[in-house]
Order: C-alpha cells, then structure tokens, then sequence
C-alpha cells in the first residue's frame, strides 16, 4: 500500500489519502466493495437506492466494523424517505453524502450542519452552479461514456464545461470526473483539465473485491470496445450496459409487449423493497416531477433495480442487464482495490512529471 502521491481539494476535503471515487452502483457498491476501496485509500460510496432503510443502516455498520477510514453513501434525492436516510447517515457519522440528482437545499443544510460533504452527480454546468449555490461541497460530474444512466457529452467537453462554469460563478468547489477513466493516465488528463479527482465504476466492479459473480466479470473482460448500448427500453432513460441477447430484443420490442413485463418486475421491486404502493405512488410522482419523466417512463422505471440484481447479483443475463462504462473494452484484469488504487495513482504521478518536463522555463 501506497503512500499519498497526490494531493488534491478533494483529497483534504475528504480525508482520504489518493483522489479516487469508487462510485455508488446499485446491487454492485456493497461494504465489502466499499471498505476495499477505504482501505486502499479511495473513497468508496455504498449505493442506497436499491436498499430498504434497514438494509442500508446494517450496510452503513458492516462498513464501520471493517474500516475506520472515510466512506460515503449515494442516495436518490427525490427518494420519499432521503430526509429520514440524512439523518441515518448523521448517526453514523458518515463522512460524505453523495446524490445522483441534486439535493433540496434544506437537505443540504442539515447534512452539512452535521459536518458531512454533500457532493451530488450533475450533467451541466448550470447544475454545479446551482448546487455550489445552495452549498454543496463537490460535485461529481460524469460524461457519456460512464455506464448506467448517462448522458450524451462526452467527458472531454463536459467536464471543462462545468469547471468554466464554476469558475465564472466564482466557485471553487471540488469538481470529480467521471465517465471513461479505468487508470493513472486518465487520472492525470483529468487532474491536469483542472478536476480535482477522478470517479470509476466499471473498473471497481471488475475488481476481487467486487461480490459481482464470476462468471459475469468474466462476461465483462470478455467485452471489447463495441460491446455496450446505450438504451432508453429498460427504464425509460438513456441508460449504458452490456450488449445483450436481452438488450437487443428490448429494443426491437414494441412498448405494448414490454407492458406485461413490467408490471411484473414493479410487482418484484415492490415486493423486495419492502415498500407499499402508496409509497411506491408517491416516490414515483416525486421521481416524475424532479426528472420531468413521462407516465410511460415513470411505469419502466421499477425495471432497472430488478433486472440489475438479476445480472449483478444472480448472473442471469438472460432476464437481467448488465450496467457499463465504455471502459470495459479496455480492461482485462481482476486486481484487488489496493492493487488498483497502487497502480492508478503511481502511473498518474509519473505521468504528471512527465508532462511537466515539457514546460520550456
């Protein structure tokens, strides 16, 4: 285990020793994933949104019983109990609390009252500047690349998008990059146009830490540079994943005869969070109204946790999909998170010194 090489705002922010987030994948960012990557140095974030309250609670003490290092937890902040699930993380004293969309600014202030770093996900310029606004303390920013849920700019013109548009608001808050990075020489491209750290997914995923199956890490190594889609059939949403026999279908199926599949998988999903259907009703008027998704949309979106956990957790690719980065072309190992981490920061060091002796005077 490595020293620290490099630091960052991120890195005193935080308190963590390498400028690197493990970041929240739902059924993928459990502890065991999430203390490997604190252990290592990194920040790793648990992902909340496809755990109950309790689930996440016993999450949140298996993590501490296996580190005393800094970790976070990504929630969905229009999710009808994210109050409740702040003050959880204030109990715990969680270190950082992350979003996948912006946090109501009275979420914030209680988070951060209690000392937590609030650093939700953004897809603009605009967004930063409005979280940055409203206090948050980092944002994450990911490009079309990443796996899950994404957008169409790449992480080349998205990112020094949103630093300029930090900048001109006069904000110097941390900004992470996401979306394309799985090594040190993405890392140092992304110190170097002024981020403050780098976010992986598909890479952590594809580590001995991860409890995804084998035989589906073995499917991902064996994915090359054309092997994801990006799809709106599962939920709705652009979302990334591994080209599938399933995927394909999905998207030469009509919306009449993906009807009767999804009421079934809203059934599972409804049954396996333990949630009633007027809580399910009322998470899914608060998802329609912050995401500005439509009745249809709003009817595929219990898809996505259920046929997640159904390629993630049981390694049926034939009912389940398989979320990706575009980065999965490029990796063909299973190290472990100290291993990565190690690897990551050393070649980003090396690389900055290396790109610092082409400066004449």
């Amino acid at each position: 285990m490595i020293e620290q090489l490099i630091r960052t705002p991120f890195t005193d922010l935080v308190g963590v020793r390498h400028p690197v987030v493990q970041t929240g994948m739902g059924w993928v960012s459990g502890p065991r994933l999430v203390s490997g990557t604190a252990e290592a140095g990194g920040l790793g974030i648990l992902a909340s949104a496809t755990m109950s309250f309790a689930e996440l609670e016993r999450a949140i003490v298996e993590v501490k019983s296996r580190t005393d290092r800094p970790f976070g937890v990504n929630m969905r902040a229009d999710a009808g109990d994210a109050a409740d699930r702040c003050r959880l993380l204030v109990d715990h004293d969680v270190k950082v609390a992350s979003f996948a969309l912006a946090p109501k600014p009275e979420l914030i202030a209680v988070l951060k009252e209690a000392g937590i770093v609030v650093m939700p996900s953004i897809g603009a310029g605009k967004h930063a500047v409005k979280v940055a606004s409203w206090g948050a303390d980092a944002v994450m920013v990911q490009g079309g690349e990443g796996g899950g849920h994404t957008g169409p700019v790449p992480t080349t013109l998205l990112l020094p998008s949103v630093l300029d548009a930090l900048r001109d608001a006069g904000s110097d808050i941390p900004v992470i990059a996401a979306g394309g990075f799985f090594d040190g020489r993405g890392l140092a491209a992304a110190l170097s146009y002024g981020a403050a750290g780098i976010g992986m997914g598909t890479r952590f995923l594809l580590t001995q830490d991860s409890a995804v199956p084998q035989a589906v890490k073995e499917r991902y190594l064996a994915t090359d540079l054309t092997g994801t889609v990006v799809t709106a059939k599962v939920d709705g949403m652009p979302h990334r994943m591994l080209r599938t026999d399933l995927v394909e279908s999905l998207e030469g199926t009509s919306a009449a005869r993906r009807l009767g599949p999804t009421v079934r998988r809203t059934v599972d999903f409804k049954r396996g969070s333990g949630m009633s259907w007027v809580q399910l009703a009322k998470d899914g008027r608060s998802m329609r109204k912050a995401q500005g998704r439509s009745l249809s949309q709003m009817a595929l979106a219990a898809n996505t946790p259920v046929m997640l956990k159904a390629g993630l957790v049981d390694g049926d690719a034939s009912t389940g999909v398989l979320a990706s980065g575009q980065v999965v072309g490029v990796i063909d190992d299973l190290p472990t998170c100290e291993e990565l981490l190690d690897r990551v920061v050393t070649v980003a060091a090396d690389e900055l010194r290396r790109g610092s002796s082409y400066v004449v005077g």
